[in-house]
């Protein structure tokens, strides 16, 4: 089961998921950004039981709602390994962002993966996601592909129509652009890409875009 959240955040709308695996009602939960008790609702009533928060980078209106949430849940967080420096130096806040609303964000007890790493469910190992690092919109920027059932969650590396904006700390185009070819067209062509602030898509429409070609 995909479900997908719409939360209201004072920079932009923001698209959190639910990965939720039918038989055992455990599953993950990708980039909670806002409205921790939405969220937290939302769990209660559907009867999920949440193993971890995967976070796709580290801009803050995809973690602000961890420290809620995980307040609440105690659940280990996940980003790829170059998180750090957007989740939790407080002095870096202007890489997350979050300084720029008058916030601070920051998260401690993050468990940082490597490109490639598999993360499944204690509750049912063969439901799992992979870890594919993005870098471009952000030095963090990572992707989680789920093959069982042909989705990716790609947070903002690419949206219906466009790519991720480069233009803030840590963004590269030439970087994000490699990283989109070699890695996010690499997936099946009928892969449905679930971003940050978009309807869905997939690889063999963003293929076409006059943006990539």
């Amino acid at each position: 089961m995909i479900l997908q959240v719409e939360l209201e955040e004072r920079l932009a709308d923001v698209n959190a998921y639910f990965y939720i695996d039918d038989e055992t009602r455990h599953g993950f939960l990708i980039d909670p950004g806002a409205e921790s008790e939405k969220l937290l609702q939302i769990i209660a009533e559907k009867n999920f039981t949440l193993e971890k928060i995967l976070i796709t980078h580290g801009h803050f209106d995809h973690i602000g709602a961890v420290n809620a949430i995980r307040e609440k849940l105690n659940i280990p967080v996940v980003m790829q390994k170059n998180g750090k420096i957007y989740a939790e130096n407080a002095e870096n806040a202007d890489w997350n962002l979050s300084s720029h609303f008058g916030l601070n964000v920051t998260l401690n007890d993050v468990t940082y993966l490597d490109d490639g790493a598999e993360i499944s469910l204690s509750a049912n190992p063969d439901f799992k996601v992979t870890l594919i690092s993005v870098a471009g919109h952000t030095t963090d920027g990572a992707i989680y592909y789920a093959e069982k059932d042909g989705v990716a969650f790609v947070g903002d590396s690419i949206f219906l129509g466009s790519y991720g904006r480069v233009d803030l700390p840590g963004g590269d185009e030439v970087t994000l652009f490699k990283n989109i070819k070699t890695k996010i067209f690499a997936l099946p062509n009928d892969t449905v890409l679930l971003s940050g602030h978009t309807p869905p898509t997939t690889v063999a429409a963003e293929k076409t875009r006059s943006w990539f070609r």
